[in-house]
């Protein structure tokens, strides 16, 4: 089997696609949780490998976060670009894998609305997150060619999974509390990908490399994703209030601050659907991923 390095192994991706990743691989797991067997800051340090890996999985990262302080800021390029630069150094001096795969963001795209999107759209992303990541993809560019290492960026979408953090945590959390409601029907679409698809999607893109997005072929709308957890949860369907509604919740949720469950600019957010393509890795790499209304279970 092979040796697989795995940075932001203990987060929520890791304890989803960890154990279907130990079937194929010895996996060891780098990053600053207690669980992690390479203990270790990459945004701070150069960690210490004591043997070669045959491909590294780096999905450590900053995200899920918006920054209000230019501290805040400079800790998206701390941790997903200075990380980045730090684990290459490390593995130089171990020897450089035959592979890497980079867990990169669509968030890249810069794009608020819009309908399959491909790989092909200009990097416009200019939030911390996104030039972190930018910055990133273009620095592992660079050094997979100098040093003859298989490069494979994989752009997800919103992950889907138990216990999955953001968006749909946070709905998850509303339809639990009765609080949740879909706003002029639910029809919304945003991309989404179950996150063990990156486990899945992984030895083949090892293989090859190539930037893809990875997304669900069926585009599922956010009503549809909230009556499928209203479902589990043994819960009734989500309300549906008309748009003027949620405008004026918005608007006292401005007043009210970060503790508001929904502002002016998250309901602008929510309005959008963003949708991207994923028939670039499903041609290339003959990767089909999971259905998202099928297996999603919270």
């Amino acid at each position: 089997m092979e040796n697989l390095l795995f940075t932001g192994g203990t987060g929520f991706l890791g304890r989803t696609i960890k154990p279907i990743l130990e079937v194929d691989y010895v996996v060891t797991t780098c990053g600053i949780t207690p669980e992690d067997e390479i203990k270790i800051n990459l945004a701070k340090e150069i960690p210490v490998l004591s043997k070669h890996f045959d491909v590294v999985l780096h999905a450590a990262g900053k995200a899920h976060v918006i920054p209000k302080t230019e501290a805040e800021k400079q800790l998206f390029f701390d941790v997903n670009y200075q990380g980045t630069v730090n684990l290459c150094t490390a593995l130089e001096k171990v020897g450089v894998p035959k592979s890497l795969v980079f867990i990169s963001t669509v968030a890249v795209y810069g794009c608020e609305s819009g309908d399959l999107i491909t790989e092909e759209h200009p990097l416009d992303g200019d939030s911390p997150y996104a030039k972190s990541k930018i910055m990133a993809e273009e620095f592992l560019t660079d050094w997979c060619k100098k040093h003859d290492v298989v490069l494979g960026i994989l752009r997800p979408s919103l992950l889907a999974g138990k216990n999955a953090p953001g968006n749909l945590g946070t709905m998850v959390n509303g339809v639990r509390r009765g609080f949740y409601m879909n706003i002029a029907g639910g029809k919304v679409v945003k991309s989404i990908l179950m996150a063990e698809d990156i486990a899945h999607i992984l030895p083949l893109i090892a293989v090859k490399g190539g930037i893809y997005n990875i997304c669900d072929t069926f585009q599922p709308s956010f009503g549809q994703i909230a009556e499928s957890v209203a479902g589990q949860l043994g819960k009734s369907k989500p309300l549906n209030i008309p748009y003027w509604m949620a405008w004026c919740m918005a608007k006292v949720g401005d007043l009210l601050g970060n503790k508001a469950p929904i502002n002016s600019y998250k309901l602008e957010k929510m309005m959008k659907s963003l949708t991207f393509s994923n028939e670039k890795a499903r041609k290339e790499l003959g990767w089909e991923p999971m259905d998202v209304l099928t297996n999603y279970k919270i």
